[in-house]
């Protein structure tokens, strides 16, 4: 992991006021706060399972809500990205690979920001989305078909799965979009991106579809 641990906020402990953690979800806006036990990771305790409770009373009061999430130190940007949308979460916990141990936490904003500044997102390119069946799905003959046109693969991730087809984004660098566009085509892909020079060459067969028309009648 290239991303720095934060221990901006102590986690808290059984024994802690809920009007502790209260307070620090109104001064830091966190969605969670890590739960530990003599730095064993509880879990996270969320900001509408403490509000309108009694501040005096302890964590432990609340502790069927903790929900038990975490990140470990060796996951890379986009699993701690996946995580933090699978739980509706701001905060990921990060624990040690080899004893489990509480290490600090990542805030999304950071990871985001640390994300967006990858060359991948920095580098000037172009973004095709293309389908297939799961089945006859494969990064590699994606990444082939774009290099085969002269084009580098900048990134390609699945955006989207659903009823057994997959939709898959590749930002590339420039080059031929129609003729990229032809060959997945060729090869079975369904192309649902519009692009310049696709959408051009679509406008100029229904042109000359109605242009022979017009000389037919």
């Amino acid at each position: 992991m290239n991303l720095e641990l934060t221990n901006e906020i102590q986690p808290l402990s059984f024994e802690s006021k809920v009007s502790d953690a209260q307070e620090i979800f109104k001064e830091f806006r966190f969605s969670h706060i890590p739960v530990v036990d003599n730095n064993n990771y509880l879990g996270c305790i969320a900001e509408y399972d403490v509000d309108g409770v009694d501040g005096n009373n302890e964590i432990r009061s609340v502790a069927f809500e903790i929900e038990n999430f975490y990140g470990k130190e060796d996951m890379n940007e986009q699993e701690i990205i996946e995580l933090t949308g699978k739980y509706r979460t701001n905060i990921m916990p990060v624990l040690s690979q080899d004893k489990g141990e509480y290490l600090g936490y990542l805030q999304l904003g950071r990871v985001l920001s640390h994300f967006s500044d990858m060359p991948f997102m920095n580098e000037h390119g172009n973004i095709i989305v293309v389908q297939k069946a799961q089945s006859d799905h494969s990064f590699s003959q994606i990444c082939q078909i774009i290099e085969s046109n002269n084009t580098k693969v900048l990134c390609v991730y699945v955006s989207n799965f659903e009823n057994d087809m997959v939709q898959t984004t590749i930002k590339m660098g420039d080059g031929d979009f129609n003729a990229i566009a032809q060959t997945f085509r060729r090869y079975s892909y369904d192309v649902i991106s519009d692009h310049y020079d696709d959408v051009f060459l679509n406008n100029l067969k229904e042109r000359s579809r109605y242009f022979d028309r017009y000389l037919n009648i």
